[in-house]
């Protein structure tokens, strides 16, 4: 088992500029899942999921209840998820996930943040080849023997486990985890194995993983970092991974 360092750049918000960031994320989220497959997360993995996620960045339950009603009724917004590919400063890739519900304010946007901070939107295409679309589990470790736990979920599309951190939490706070990834097309029969076994996942996430890195300076490094920082503090964008080592 080796150690999992996470690549995506988790962004110093204020605490509640982040709280906030988080909860709109989920909100949307929620949406998108109940329009998709209905309000019980009994028979909706996507929703299920949803829920995981809001319980790890604590997203009080009445805000995801409330979100789960918004998304049932006839006035809520219909978002549309879509991916935007580019480079930011130093030749370091970067992918977009966005939720929108127009598209024309956004890829303006978008485009608009990429040229402020030094860096080009791309056509599609021109960058996912890059990164590898994964589900990714988070887990508490406590009570787990790891090598074993790889063992059993290998059938069910393991690809990797080792050890990682938790984002700095709304207080800055992270803790030891075990990272799980699988490809895209498994994450549902690795959702299915865990809850086989009665394990709840902290968060479970797809993921776009670089499948290579470009080393940069610390200069450099932070150049990259503002322009991610001026993409994930923008209300339509959901998500930024990037290749940066």
């Amino acid at each position: 088992m080796g150690r999992i360092f996470e690549v995506r750049k988790a962004t110093m918000f204020a605490r509640w500029d982040r709280m906030a960031k988080q909860f709109t994320r989920i909100g949307k989220e929620i949406v998108i899942a109940v329009k998709a497959g209905g309000p019980d997360p009994a028979t909706n993995p996507a929703l299920r999921r949803c829920y995981q996620n809001a319980k790890s960045v604590n997203m009080p339950k009445d805000r995801v209840e409330a979100a789960i009603k918004r998304a049932m009724g006839k006035e809520v917004q219909n978002y549309d998820e879509i991916l935007y590919e580019g480079y930011g400063p130093h030749g370091v890739a970067i992918l977009v996930e966005t939720a929108t519900d127009n598209h024309v304010r956004t890829v303006a946007n978008v485009k608009s943040h990429f040229t402020k901070g030094g860096g080009s939107l791309g056509n599609s295409g021109s960058v996912a080849f890059q990164f590898k679309k994964m589900g990714v589990f988070k887990l508490d470790p406590t009570g787990l023997d790891a090598e074993e736990l790889e063992l059993e979920l290998i059938d069910a599309g393991l690809e990797e486990l080792g050890e990682g951190t938790t984002e700095p939490d709304n207080m800055g706070n992270t803790k030891e985890v075990l990272v799980l990834r699988c490809g895209f097309t498994d994450f549902g029969n690795l959702q299915s194995a865990l809850d086989a076994k009665g394990i709840t996942p902290l968060s479970a996430e797809v993921e776009w993983i670089p499948t290579t890195t470009v080393p940069v300076s610390d200069e450099q490094a932070e150049e990259v970092s503002k322009l991610i920082e001026r993409l994930e503090q923008d209300d339509d964008v959901q998500k930024v991974f990037h290749n940066m080592a």
